[in-house]
């Protein structure tokens, strides 16, 4: 168990893998200092997600903030490119955003050394992913290596942990985990292309949430517009 006096800052979407890797770190005795970015995505209904969980987490304190990604574009949640909807794709999708993780781990990172934290955590997953090259283990690793690398605190032996607790679990054990840390899936958001504020049932990310609802054989609280 860890000391109850530690923060940790947690990356929080809004997403159902960000709620339960905020999830983990309450479990682990955590105060939460959780970090939501407002990058102008299209679905940004997951902003009122993020919200709903770092008040149901217990937050210490939750900053969103804003950073204009839509001024770079290169994502069909940046710009104006279609979402896809023929299903989960091989290949890297459309709906990656460049340097995504890269960009939020960093932000993560200053606010941890300004707060003082040493802990960072992150809902990324390395096999229900999407294919996002910023999910795979490699990629957690190189950045704990630069967090230690690139800040007083680590060059002065404080150093960074970057905790990945999703990283090999299949969307089956992220609902499981979910209800196991009594959190409230309905209060998570992964559509990225809403439809009325319902999710539309046919992007990547509907269907990997509801077929994650189905494996793991618990009620799947989702309202779709489209059954996936």
């Amino acid at each position: 168990m860890t000391d109850i006096g530690l923060q940790a800052v947690v990356l929080l979407s809004g997403g159902l893998d960000s709620m339960v890797a905020a999830g983990f770190a309450r479990a682990q005795g955590f105060r939460i200092l959780a970090l939501t970015v407002d990058y102008q995505q299209r679905h940004r209904i997951e902003l009122e997600a993020a919200g709903r969980i770092a008040r149901d987490i217990g937050a210490e304190r939750h900053i969103i903030l804003p950073l204009d990604l839509r001024r770079f574009g290169g994502s069909a949640l940046t710009a104006d490119i279609d979402v896809p909807k023929s299903g989960v794709e091989s290949e890297i999708p459309a709906t990656y955003v460049p340097a995504r993780n890269t960009i939020f781990l960093s932000l993560a990172l200053a606010w941890a050394e300004a707060a003082g934290a040493a802990d960072l955590f992150i809902g990324v997953n390395a096999l229900d992913y999407s294919g996002y090259p910023d999910c795979r283990p490699a990629f957690i690793a190189a950045f704990e290596q630069l967090a230690n690398l690139a800040t007083k605190s680590g060059v002065e032996g404080r150093g960074f942990k970057i905790h990945a607790p999703l990283l090999y679990m299949s969307k089956a054990d992220i609902v499981a985990q979910a209800a196991r840390l009594g959190l409230d899936p309905a209060l998570s958001w992964s559509c990225y292309d809403p439809q009325d504020e319902r999710h539309c049932g046919l992007c990547d990310s509907c269907r990997l949430r509801a077929k994650g609802f189905a494996d793991a054989g618990l009620p799947d609280p989702t309202e779709y517009a489209e059954r996936p």
